[in-house]
């Protein structure tokens, strides 16, 4: 049987996740689906899903009106997921290219290959924050290049587009496509670009979603803010594309409003800055759910996450998992974790580094 070459992924089981499904770890701080993180859901949730509309199938390409207003969105989708894809199929042939950043969560070359567009990486920088590297990413673009991905804040860097990283990023005049399903979650006030469409002058696509927006990610329903030049035209060939899927449920769009006001954001947001307070080695983060440790250069990353694992019982997320550089070991941590599994596995963490951290 012949397959589809776009299906050719080799993801062998790797030591770290043998080792973590043969003895599961006291201390997990890796935990990121907020359904497993304890939070408080109200009956409300699920009382959202009883208005007899969701009977009726009036299928409108866009999503409904009332809810589009709601999110401030031209096209709601079953997730940020067939946003990206909607994307891609309006902007990219088979063999173009997309610039993602680097590091970050590893989804875009699953995405982009599935839709037969490359990734391109380009990096970000570290230097008492994180910041876009220009001059690489410049020098990444070429002739098949086709849009730029920015991740804002990024996952799990946790940090926002600046006002003149994005007037650099213009000057280039590729369409931009901004992740922003964290933005809810900021913590610091410094300045920072929390909605590309809204201020772009290039064509660009601002991304959300109510897996992070309402802690519901099995609730599948995502959005897209369209904005800068050729607005018009992207949304009108975007259509096209939301109307051969058809595949916002009525359900969950009805039921959107109630589940962006279930109070569930703000225990979110209440239990990230608590955590976060527990990890002043943390590198700086100016919003999302997650910490990242800088470890010793004494071991790599997978020796420090196994280590960790055997001789403390605490599972973090080695940096590699997100793209890091190889040549300085980092470790990953979810601020979703349960605060006393969080305090307890950090403790665990400082006796493990001793006077080296």
């Amino acid at each position: 049987m012949r397959f589809s070459q776009r299906l050719n992924w080799h993801a062998p089981v790797n030591e770290i996740a043998r080792r973590v499904a043969e003895r599961p770890p006291l201390y997990d701080l890796t935990e990121s689906n907020p359904t497993r993180a304890g939070f408080a859901y109200p009956s409300s949730v699920l009382e959202a899903f009883a208005n007899p509309r969701a009977l009726q199938y009036v299928p409108d390409a866009r999503g409904l009106a009332e809810v589009r207003a709601l999110v401030g969105a031209d096209f709601l989708t079953a997730s940020s997921s067939e946003s990206y894809s909607y994307i891609l199929k309006l902007l990219c042939d088979p063999g173009d290219e997309i610039l993602v950043p680097r590091p970050s969560y590893p989804l875009f070359d699953y995405l982009a290959h599935l839709d037969s567009v490359r990734t391109v990486q380009y990096p970000l920088f570290y230097d008492h924050g994180w910041h876009v590297d220009i001059g690489a990413l410049r020098a990444a673009v070429t002739e098949r290049t086709r849009a730029i991905v920015i991740v804002n804040p990024n996952n799990p860097t946790g940090s926002y587009l600046k006002p003149r990283e994005l007037e650099d990023l213009e000057a280039l005049g590729l369409p931009l496509i901004s992740d922003e399903v964290f933005a809810c979650y900021p913590l610091t006030d410094e300045p920072r670009v929390t909605c590309v469409a809204a201020v772009s002058k290039v064509l660009s696509f601002s991304l959300g979603g109510l897996s992070k927006e309402a802690g519901m990610p099995q609730m599948k329903l995502g959005w897209i803010r369209v904005g800068g030049e050729g607005r018009e035209a992207a949304v009108e060939r975007l259509e096209l594309i939301a109307d051969t899927y058809l595949s916002a449920g009525t359900p969950v769009q009805l039921a959107a409003h109630a589940l962006l006001n279930c109070g569930v954001r703000e225990q979110i947001h209440e239990r990230v800055r608590a955590n976060l307070a527990l990890v002043p080695e943390a590198l700086h983060a100016e919003g999302g759910w997650y910490a990242i440790l800088r470890l010793p250069p004494v071991r790599t990353e997978d020796e420090w996450v196994l280590h960790l694992l055997d001789a403390h019982g605490v599972y973090a997320q080695p940096g590699y998992y997100f793209d890091f550089d190889s040549s300085a070991p980092h470790a990953v941590v979810s601020l979703l974790t349960l605060p006393e599994v969080f305090a307890a596995g950090m403790a665990k963490i400082r006796s493990a580094l001793g006077t080296v951290w």
